[in-house]
């Protein structure tokens, strides 16, 4: 009796440990595949890209992943250090390979400007440098745009605005933000005498107004538009840290 209970449990422990170690042996099967098949790391998108966007915001929106030798075609890319100054030149799609084909020096499509994604058009405004960060904005860049109003007979009161800004003559708010800058035509900045050898680091003042070239739908042109023709119109230059809010149109009685 005793030597019977003794051979259950000896074969109760033998096929558990059998069970663990298929378990084990099944969970490493795929590593053991790959490992025959010289896996290589590549960087693969896991988010929607769209075209225009720089090498420097890529991170984030692709992930290192290690696959077959076989699978990964020429020119695949496993880092980004590279890269930098380089924008997409299509969108890219989660799952499919980074490759350095699809990262092209803006200067290589046309001179300063971006692809302009699908389903969105072009429209161009001349803005004064001090609207468009005294000259420095560039093609890839994104910006939110303000626009301003002045009116000597203030605001109809039967206007579609809001309620608290009807009667007054002047009022700023906030259209847009995300707006992808696709070309900068501007004149060159004044060049200053550096044979001295001075080490002076002071940006060069930008030589007049730039023609500042922005991708949009139908609609949202149609409003910025409107408000560089009856108002003005200023950007602000985005960065991957930028804050996104909605705040209300600003007028001199909602300032203090």
């Amino acid at each position: 009796m005793k030597s019977r209970l003794l051979g259950g449990i000896a074969a109760l422990l033998l096929a558990i440990t059998g069970t663990v170690l298929l378990v084990v042996y099944v969970q490493g099967a795929d590593n053991r595949a790959l490992q025959g098949l010289d896996p290589v790391n590549v960087l693969v998108v896991k988010e929607s890209i769209p075209a225009g966007t720089k090498a420097e915001d890529l991170n984030g929106k692709v992930q290192l992943e290690s696959m077959p030798q076989s699978a990964v075609p020429e020119g695949a890319l496993d880092r980004l250090n590279e890269q930098s100054g380089k924008i997409t030149s299509v969108a890219l799609e989660p799952g499919e390979q980074l490759l350095a084909a699809r990262l092209v020096d803006p200067r290589d499509l046309l001179p300063g400007t971006v692809p302009v994604p699908a389903g969105l058009g072009e429209v161009t405004f001349l803005l004064a440098p001090e609207r468009i960060l005294g000259g420095r904005l560039e093609a890839g860049d994104k910006v939110t745009v303000y626009t301003s109003f002045k009116s000597e007979d203030g605001m109809p009161a039967n206007a579609n605005i809001p309620a608290e800004i009807q009667g007054w003559k002047q009022s700023t708010g906030l259209l847009f933000h995300d707006v992808l800058v696709t070309a900068v035509q501007k004149a060159a900045p004044e060049t200053k005498d550096t044979s001295s050898g001075s080490t002076d680091k002071t940006v060069a003042m930008p030589n007049g107004s730039a023609f500042v070239t922005v991708a949009r739908s139908d609609a949202d042109a149609a409003k910025m538009v409107f408000g560089a023709e009856f108002g003005t119109m200023w950007l602000s230059k985005q960065t991957d840290t930028t804050a996104k809010s909605t705040p209300p149109v600003t007028t001199f009685g909602g300032l203090y």
